[in-house]
């Protein structure tokens, strides 16, 4: 084996921090023609996301490095999703790749508007030897993955999405101004109601106790309300006599909800109906809310220095259990890059996703952008990346105390954005009208078991639950 000598070793090294990489990162390999599809011009769909920030500012690099055009579309999250299924239902080719869920490719998926990738990540002509897939942290990795059989476990089958990063789901408070009054933050969801509801006007007229998201979409149930609801020992769903059967009015669900629109009603958003993701982040970085239970990267960017008006000020701690003593667990959102099935492109569409998910990108992302959950297990090893998080007070303890227990809580299956959206409006009349927790989950969990009662149970291979295959509707 031929050796460097010291100061050729010395030499790259420099190089390297020169890129604002870490000595010992990956370097591309050579001899991989990463001109292969150049002249070629794809478009991208992005969801308004400082993921999506962090690759356009280096499509000049990648368009330096393939010869390959990009033209992109940024849209807000709340109708990015209506539109990029409307497009894949179109199947005239546009986008060629776009950003994604894997809540959003069951779907996409299981109706064949996705394009499966596994040939190309087999294929050296067309992958780098550089991509290394198994430095993806393996849950994050595996949530690209799906049978196409609703009910199977995450994870088996084809690959049809690449991760870019993930989210987990935490508590961002206010350490400011809990350091001042004595307050620590709330280990169990009584303590955070407690707390929510004390907090009320803490920081002058129209300031309250927790943000969390409220509109009557999918993206309501998955942050803080899947995990706690999880915790709590609630399934979404059940196989009852070879059926697929809603399990949101079980007694564990019954509770956890009851106790979660109190929380809202005394101490959430007081337009909490209307409340996203940027809302909630917002009200964060103004000051009008206490604590965010939410993504723990939303609370991140508000603390930027020079972002907001509380940067500096925030911290982080673990979501909270339903019972002292229990270890918190969280859902798991992964954005994920896929590609359309009826792309005309799909050669340098895979260029474009190896690329933005290659190590070497994914390590710039962490270290001079805004990706802080990224997917690669080699950059929660770098000194660089643990150096930057080490100013955000809480982020890595409670990051190292929940990533065990952090996975996709919900069931796979093709309605699941019909069934949260449906599950978010029954929130909705609960918190806004007062219907009665038991009443309201038991109609919903009626109403969505009409549709997935349809499925046609099978027996899985790949875990002791019973698996399902969709049957002909």
């Amino acid at each position: 084996m031929r050796m460097r000598s010291p100061k050729v070793s010395l030499l790259i090294a420099a190089a390297f921090c020169a890129a604002g990489l870490a000595p010992g990162a990956r370097v591309r390999a050579a001899g991989f023609d990463w001109k292969q599809a150049s002249g070629t011009k794809i478009t991208v769909a992005f969801n308004q996301h400082p993921y999506a920030d962090a690759i356009i500012q280096r499509l000049a690099q990648f368009k330096e490095l393939t010869g390959i055009d990009v033209s992109y579309e940024i849209t807000p999250e709340e109708n990015y999703f209506d539109k990029v299924t409307t497009n894949l239902s179109a199947s005239s080719g546009v986008p060629d790749v776009f950003m994604t869920g894997v809540y959003q490719m069951w779907d996409y998926s299981s109706s064949n508007r996705m394009e499966p990738l596994d040939k190309y990540l087999d294929d050296s002509t067309v992958t780098s030897p550089d991509y290394n897939p198994q430095d993806f942290l393996e849950g994050v990795f595996a949530g690209g993955k799906w049978n196409l059989k609703a009910g199977s476990l995450p994870g088996t089958g084809s690959l049809y999405s690449v991760p870019l990063g993930f989210e987990m789901y935490s508590l961002i408070y206010n350490k400011k101004y809990f350091d001042e009054k004595g307050l620590t933050p709330p280990q169990t969801l009584d303590e955070l109601i407690e707390l929510a509801t004390k907090l009320k006007g803490w920081n002058g007229p129209g300031s309250y106790g927790v943000a969390v998201r409220g509109t009557r979409n999918w993206a309501t149930i998955h942050p803080g309300y899947m995990s706690i609801y999880s915790t709590a020992g609630a399934k979404d769903f059940a196989v009852k006599d070879g059926k697929l059967v809603a399990a949101m009015d079980s007694a564990e669900a019954i509770e956890v909800t009851r106790k979660f629109a109190d929380m809202v009603k005394q101490g959430g958003p007081p337009a909490w109906s209307n409340y996203t993701w940027y809302q909630c982040g917002a009200d964060l970085g103004a000051g009008k809310a206490a604590i965010l239970w939410d993504a723990d990267i939303n609370g991140f960017f508000q603390n930027v220095p020079g972002s907001t008006s509380q940067s500096g000020n925030l911290a982080v701690a673990p979501t909270p259990v339903m019972k002292a003593g229990q270890q918190p667990q969280s859902n798991e959102w992964v954005w994920q890059l896929g590609m359309n099935a009826t792309s005309k492109n799909k050669k340098a569409a895979w260029l474009f996703m190896q690329y933005f998910t290659g190590p070497e990108f994914e390590l710039w992302a962490a270290l001079n952008a805004k990706t802080v959950d990224p997917a690669r297990k080699s950059i929660w090893d770098n000194q660089q990346f643990k150096d930057r998080l080490s100013k955000y007070v809480g982020y890595v303890d409670s990051f190292q105390k929940t990533i065990a227990n952090t996975s996709i809580k919900f069931t796979p299956q093709p309605y699941f954005i019909q069934s949260t959206t449906d599950w978010a409006a029954t929130l909705q009349k609960i918190v806004l009208s007062g219907a009665d927790p038991a009443s309201a989950l038991k109609d919903l969990a009626k109403r969505i078991t009409r549709d997935t009662s349809k499925l046609k149970l099978t027996q899985s291979t790949q875990a002791p639950e019973a698996a399902v295959a969709q049957a002909s509707q």
